[in-house]
């Protein structure tokens, strides 16, 4: 270890599998009933843990929806930088046509977390982790005003993916995967 690199402690076995059947019993029961018809007590019982148990791994529900749903950040961000080489402007990589086909099984949880415009929690999230990977990128590259492009590459694509979700734009997953891309595309180059 490099003087001055702080420790990071592993995670607790036993912590990371109760929030991982806390994570899963959210997911199971969100296919079954919206968010907000979601109580802590039917969550607790599905996962196999006590109430108690729950708050001392998240303070409400939506901080463990929101948990539940980084993956789904995690998918946005490496799907939008899945390609390599020059870029096709017109068609989405297949990562991110993958992405927007993927969202079906738990689109409701995501519209709950994801409000139009790409605001709510999750969208605070995946505006974080976008700006950030892409400023990160544009950086790197020497490209111009990285901050400025970074901002409005994340707030695209978290508001078209919001707009979406909630029936605000019409299109296949498909379509809207490229017409995303290519305003992406767009915001890259127009710097």
């Amino acid at each position: 270890m490099t003087p001055g690199t702080p420790r990071t402690a592993p995670e607790d076995p036993r912590a990371a599998r109760t929030r991982a059947k806390l994570r899963q019993a959210l997911l199971e029961e969100c296919a079954e009933h919206p968010l907000e018809e979601t109580g802590v007590a039917a969550l607790v019982r599905r996962a196999g843990v006590g109430r108690a148990t729950f708050y001392v791994h998240y303070a409400d529900l939506e901080a463990l929806a929101v948990d539940a749903c980084a993956d789904v950040v995690r998918e946005a961000v490496e799907a939008l930088h899945a390609w390599r080489g020059r870029p096709d402007p017109v068609s989405a990589p297949p990562a991110l046509r993958a992405f927007f086909t993927g969202l079906a099984p738990h689109a409701g949880l995501y519209r709950a977390l994801l409000t139009p415009g790409g605001g709510g929690p999750l969208g605070l999230v995946l505006h974080r982790d976008l700006r950030a990977r892409s400023l990160a990128e544009r950086t790197l590259a020497g490209a111009p005003d990285a901050p400025l492009v970074a901002s409005a590459v994340a707030a695209t694509f978290a508001g078209v993916l919001a707009d979406w979700l909630h029936g605000l734009l019409e299109g296949t997953p498909d379509t809207v995967a490229d017409e995303v891309w290519q305003l992406l595309v767009a915001l890259h180059r127009s710097r």
